[in-house]
C-alpha cells in the first residue's frame, strides 16, 4: 500500500537478520502471498462485481447456489494457508492450534514432501569439481 515493488528478505528474518525461524518464514511467506493478491487491485468488471449474481438472487436472498458463486469462489478470495477462519468449536475440537503450530506442521510436511530436481551428471560432477577445487584454494589461502 505503500508503494514497494520489491521486498528482500522478506520472509523469516528474525534479530534483524541474525537468525531465522522455519514458522516466521512459513509465516510471512503466507502474508507476502496475501499481500500480492492485494496488489493485483479490486475486480471492477461485471464478473468481478457480480452483477448477474445480484440480478439473480435479489433482496433478502443468499448467493451460495448461484451459478456466479460456483463459478468463482475458488479464486475470488485470498484464503492463508496458515490463518483458520473456522468456528471457535471447530477450531477447539482440531486442537485449538495457533498460528505458529500450523505454520511448524507446514515446514516440515514441506521438507518431507521435497524432491530434489533432477540434475544432469555432467553439471553435477561439474559442480562437485568447483566447490572441491574451491574449498582447497580457500584452506590454502587460510594457512
Amino acid at each position: 500500500m505503500g508503494g514497494v515493488n520489491f521486498m528482500l528478505h522478506a520472509a523469516g528474518w528474525l534479530e534483524g537478520g541474525l537468525a531465522m525461524g522455519y514458522e516466521k518464514f512459513v509465516i510471512d511467506a503466507d502474508q507476502c502471498g496475501l499481500a500480492g493478491k492485494l496488489v493485483q487491485g479490486v475486480d471492477l468488471s461485471e464478473n468481478g462485481l457480480a452483477m448477474d449474481a445480484i440480478r439473480e438472487v435479489g433482496p433478502g436472498q443468499h448467493f451460495l447456489g448461484t451459478a456466479h458463486t460456483l463459478a468463482n469462489f475458488e479464486t475470488a478470495f485470498a484464503r492463508s494457508e496458515v490463518a483458520n477462519n473456522d468456528s471457535f468449536e471447530q477450531w477447539e475440537e482440531e486442537g485449538s492450534l495457533d498460528a505458529a503450530q500450523r505454520a511448524n506442521a507446514i515446514w516440515k510436511q514441506t521438507l518431507s514432501d521435497y524432491e530434489a530436481p533432477a540434475l544432469d551428471d555432467a553439471v553435477d560432477e561439474a559442480l562437485l569439481n568447483f566447490m572441491a577445487r574451491r574449498r582447497e584454494s580457500l584452506q590454502n589461502a587460510a594457512g
